[in-house]
């Protein structure tokens, strides 16, 4: 990269990752993986309403499947199911392992992951255009599965929803 600023920006954002944390974003200073999970999503799900309300239907697409990710692997982890240093890189086993564990039973988990496969790459890479219904839809989506799978634990408490 030949841009004096392009490369200055690459090295203070490399520097910024490598400092102690300070001023962390509130709420998401705890120490259990779960409960970082957990407030993610509950975060992506407050920023996904705001620019839902400013018409950033895109970006809600995004946020909403991320929530609701974030969500999965909150209750993976609560319930034992998820060691909180594994990663699961595919959406669809992740989705696969939310109905294995019996979040969801196997058909639901196949439809999520269709709906992430079919629609939201379409909308991420703009093959197609996300639309304010598809945006609400989503949001809707993530916020129920949200409610119920926080609601299925033991530390609903500790949801900032």
């Amino acid at each position: 990269m030949e841009n004096n600023s392009v490369v200055n920006a690459l090295g203070a954002s490399e520097r910024s990752f490598e400092q102690a944390p300070r001023n962390v974003e509130e709420g998401l200073d705890v120490e259990e993986a779960e409960l970082v999970q957990l407030r993610r999503a509950c975060r992506l799900l407050a920023a996904a309403s705001r620019l839902l309300d400013d018409g950033y239907y895109t970006v809600v697409i995004e946020s909403s499947f991320v929530a609701i990710e974030r969500t999965i692997q909150f209750r993976l982890i609560h319930d034992g199911a998820m060691e909180a240093s594994e990663v699961i890189s595919s959406h669809r086993r992740l989705y696969q392992r939310g109905a294995a564990v019996g979040l969801y039973d196997d058909a639901f988990g196949e439809r999520l992951a269709e709906l992430w496969n079919q629609n939201r790459t379409k909308t991420y890479y703009r093959l197609g255009i996300a639309t304010e219904a598809q945006a609400e839809a989503m949001h809707e989506l993530a916020t129920e599965m949200h409610r119920d799978l926080v609601d299925g634990s033991q530390v609903r408490h500790e949801c900032l929803c």
